[in-house]
């Protein structure tokens, strides 16, 4: 669990995943060293990171919600499996152990049977059956977390730590048409998804460009809307030790309504309507099992048009950061 200090941080690095641990201290009121020290602290125990993660439609891929049913006894290796793919992101066993949840990255122009992975995972040993799901409009997650609306910091704490222009980065969508990146672009932006805080001479080593040339690109490719920076943390740091997935089935006028509304909830990590049967696909997470049922009995069934909610927690995480577009 996380004093006042260290949660402040976190939704720092939410808000602007590059500022200055100066500006930070400022803000928080302590030093920057002490700043420097309850970062490096919590990357080295309890595995925080922050990540420069792409945004995927604009750089013409399209993402997934996919569901791997699979013998039991076979979703750890296929779980591990996922989570070596470049494409995936957020693999996770649920339902007792017999479904897998990931997402995955497919090209915007292609049909979904194109895709390597999507189209060899029906064709493996002990999965039973395999669905996916596009997503067509995220209502929360990329660049906004649960730290964006569940964090100490005020709201005039929170303008001094946003970005600004050149730098400022599109906090709810990414650039409608899509870029070609050059080779040095995705080595930069290789490299960021390692180290979303990554100093410029590293970035410099790694695109052969000079800091300033860096500095200058990074820049353009925040306010053009290609790449956002992400807090990869353990829920359990805020004592939320129950997470679940849920798929609702909305009437397709409150579609929207609902979606919004359910953003708002500081239960929500991610929501996006989807394809399929059910077309509200949410992230959640709580303190326990009784929240997780104050929850769905509350928030949840009073979104407006629900007409089924499908729940499944999350036995175990196998990969959360996203994946850079190569």
């Amino acid at each position: 669990m996380l004093d006042v200090v260290g949660r402040g941080l976190l939704q720092a690095l939410q808000i602007d995943g590059r500022v200055p641990f100066s500006l930070v201290g400022e803000v928080l009121g302590v030093s920057d060293q002490t700043v420097a020290r309850r970062y490096a602290r919590l990357r080295a125990e309890a595995r925080v990171r922050v990540l420069g993660a792409v945004w995927p439609q604009a750089v013409g891929r399209q993402l997934w919600v996919v569901r791997v049913r699979c013998v039991p006894e076979a979703a750890v290796g296929l779980a591990r499996a996922l989570a070596r793919q470049a494409e995936t992101s957020w693999v996770q066993i649920a339902s007792g152990g017999a479904e897998i949840f990931c997402m995955v990255e497919a090209r915007l122009d292609a049909p979904v049977e194109e895709s390597a992975l999507l189209s060899r995972l029906p064709r493996t040993p002990q999965v039973t059956d395999v669905s996916a799901h596009c997503v067509l409009h995220t209502f929360f997650g990329g660049s906004t977390s649960p730290l964006t609306k569940n964090g100490p910091l005020s709201p005039d704490q929170c303008a001094r730590l946003r970005p600004q222009p050149p730098e400022a980065e599109p906090m709810a969508s990414p650039r409608a048409s899509p870029m070609d990146l050059s080779a040095e672009d995705k080595a930069l932006l290789g490299a960021l998804a390692l180290d979303g805080r990554a100093g410029f001479r590293s970035l410099a080593s790694t695109t052969g460009w000079s800091q300033t040339h860096v500095r200058r690109r990074l820049a353009e490719l925040r306010a053009g809307g290609i790449v956002y920076f992400d807090v990869d943390f353990d829920p359990v740091l805020f004592g939320l030790r129950t997470s679940a997935t849920l798929w609702l089935n909305v009437a397709p006028g409150d579609l929207a309504a609902a979606g919004e509304a359910l953003a708002a909830h500081p239960q929500v990590s991610f929501a996006a309507a989807t394809t399929g049967a059910s077309n509200l696909y949410a992230s959640v997470q709580c303190s326990g099992s009784a929240a997780l049922y104050a929850y769905l009995t509350g928030p949840v069934a009073a979104l407006p048009g629900v007409r089924s909610v499908e729940t499944a927690p999350s036995m175990r995480l196998f990969k959360q950061a996203s994946p850079v577009v190569g």
